[in-house]
This record gives C-alpha cells, sequence and structure tokens, in this order.
C-alpha cells in the first residue's frame, strides 16, 4: 500500500475510534508524556531523560499511571490516544516510539469489556463476534498443558515437543519464577499464533503470578480477571478489572521491581502519587489498552507496523 491510501486507513480507523468511545460516554483526554514518575514493570524499560538539577524524568511507557490518578479524581470513563516509549523494542510488531489506545471504564466489568472490543474489531477490522476463552483450556488445546496442575518442568517439556528452545535451568532460581518464564514462552511461542484465527479472542482468567495490576477472581482466587485480545495471532490488547487497593498495588510493584532485579534490569522508583490515589477514591471497573499502530495494520491488511504508517527510520 502506497503512502496515503495507508494514511488514509489509519486515519479512518483513528475516526472510527473516537465515534465508538463519544457514543458511549467517555471523554477523550491527554497526558504528559514526561513524567518524574513512572509505573515499574517486570519487562518494560521506561526512556529516562535527564532533567535539571539531576533529576530524572521518564518518558512514559504508558498513560496507566496519569490516566488513573485523573480516575480517582473524578474524571469519569476516559480515553486516550498516547504516545508511548519502551527502550529497547524494535521489530515486526514493536517499536521504541508507538501509539495506544487506553481506555479506562469506572463500573464495568470483563463482560462489558468483551462487548465493546467486539464492537471495536467490528468498526475497524469488519469483523463479526468475538470468542472467549480461559488461559486453562488455551493451553491444554494449543499446548497439551494442564495449567492447575503443571510444574515448571512439565512447561519446559511442552516447550521441547513444540521445537522450541528450553531456557537455561538454574537451581538458584525460584521454581515460581521459572514457572511464569516457562508459562510467558509458550504462551508467545505456541498458543498465541493459533488465537484469533476465525474471529476476534479474548484469553481470560490468568494465572494469579499473572495478575500484574488486575484483582483477582473472588470466585477463583488463582485466577486474575485479566485479559488480552488476539486477531490472527497478533496479541491487539490488555486490559483487566483493575485492583484499587494501595496496599496490593504496593505489593504489586514492589514485586515488579523484585523481577526487574532478578533479570538484571534497574529497579524504578515507587509511583507515590499513584499509590496515594488509590483506595476510597480509585473506582472499581475496567482499564485497557490496545496497540493503535497494530489495529491499523490488521486494518490495511500488513503483517507489519511499516503497514502502519510513515516511518522516518525505515
Amino acid at each position: 500500500m502506497t503512502l496515503r491510501p495507508l494514511l488514509e486507513t489509519r486515519t479512518r480507523v483513528r475516526r472510527s475510534l473516537q465515534q465508538l468511545f463519544d457514543g458511549l460516554g467517555f471523554l477523550e483526554v491527554d497526558t504528559p508524556v514526561l513524567s518524574p514518575e513512572v509505573l515499574p514493570e517486570a519487562h518494560i524499560d521506561p526512556v529516562m531523560v535527564p532533567g535539571a538539577a539531576g533529576a530524572t524524568h521518564y518518558l512514559q511507557a504508558s498513560p496507566e499511571a496519569l490516566m488513573k490518578r485523573m480516575l480517582a479524581a473524578g474524571s469519569g470513563p476516559i480515553y486516550q490516544f498516547a504516545r508511548a516509549f519502551r527502550a529497547g523494542e524494535r521489530g515486526r510488531l514493536h517499536d521504541v516510539e508507538f501509539v495506544l489506545l487506553e481506555w479506562y471504564a469506572p463500573g464495568t466489568t470483563l463482560a462489558d469489556a468483551a462487548t465493546l472490543l467486539e464492537r471495536l474489531c467490528a468498526s475497524t477490522l469488519g469483523t463479526t463476534g468475538i470468542d472467549r476463552i480461559t488461559c486453562a483450556d488455551a493451553f491444554y488445546a494449543h499446548a497439551g498443558i494442564d495449567l492447575d496442575a503443571a510444574t515448571a518442568d512439565d512447561l519446559a517439556a511442552a516447550l521441547d515437543r513444540a521445537g522450541s528452545s528450553v531456557p537455561a535451568s538454574n537451581a538458584a532460581e525460584p521454581e515460581a519464577d521459572r514457572w511464569d518464564r516457562g508459562f510467558e514462552q509458550l504462551l508467545a511461542e505456541v498458543v498465541q499464533p493459533r488465537l484469533g484465527r476465525d474471529r476476534p479472542t479474548l484469553l481470560e482468567a490468568w494465572p494469579a503470578s499473572q495478575a500484574a495490576f488486575a484483582r483477582l477472581d473472588p470466585a477463583a482466587p488463582h485466577t486474575a480477571l485479566r485479559f488480552e485480545l488476539f486477531v490472527h495471532g497478533v496479541e491487539l490488547a490488555n486490559g483487566w478489572e483493575e485492583e484499587t487497593s494501595r496496599d496490593v498495588l504496593a505489593d504489586r510493584i514492589a514485586s515488579a521491581n523484585r523481577a526487574r532485579t532478578a533479570s538484571g534490569r534497574a529497579v524504578l522508583p515507587t509511583p507515590e502519587r499513584l499509590l496515594a490515589a488509590h483506595g476510597s477514591h480509585m473506582p472499581a471497573g475496567v482499564g485497557a489498552a490496545l496497540g493503535f499502530d497494530r489495529l491499523v495494520m490488521l486494518a490495511a491488511g500488513g503483517d507489519s507496523l511499516a503497514a502502519a504508517g510513515w516511518r522516518p527510520d525505515d
């Protein structure tokens, strides 16, 4: 596709999304790209920018922390097309700078999110319907693994059966960490490529160790109320029913920093203003982030971000 039609596709997709969210009563907002706070995540490295008097600021990997502070201040449902930055990411489906469509819907559940995403895919990609599958069912169907009973060795054996490289064993590494690494690799290399082939697919009921900032399911505490959306094997969006407890969020941030240390990454400062926003003023509901460039790529019939718009360094 030449540049002009590609830019027209990008504009069409963006306008369709704005109409969808505006029609549902969301407000479009903007938050700063540069902030002294960043939300620590185990596998995402922010871009650091030196500030005045030696202070460090960060180009945001996601507007999550700032949008959640808006929620606590009473914004109601909001969405944003945000410039996001992640150090060291570059490839067919990744870039250091990209656009996220992020939204927060107070008072909603995963069922509401599934309905919204079904409409979103229909309006931008022309799809019909949406499939919903749990992590347990997806791993059993596509990798032959019973997640509830599987050990780290079982996950490694499944990777070996699939012809994937098995991570080197480290006797000093905790079993839980080995399990999480095996889960993530098996998802990326074996399960994900098979999802969303017939129609968009929501992968739900994630293991509690993969909760990120989702709340645990009260009916099944070993799982988190988290989802990821896949279309033609491409991870398009992820989100969850938000954890609103300040103490739980602080524990999750500390856990993310421990994982960063274990993998040789630098510890990131605790986002105190985000923690202060949690508690009685933080509404329950769903938050989600969608890779806008990936959505445009799919709408344009491409298989890399080069089909999503002009990349001047290409």
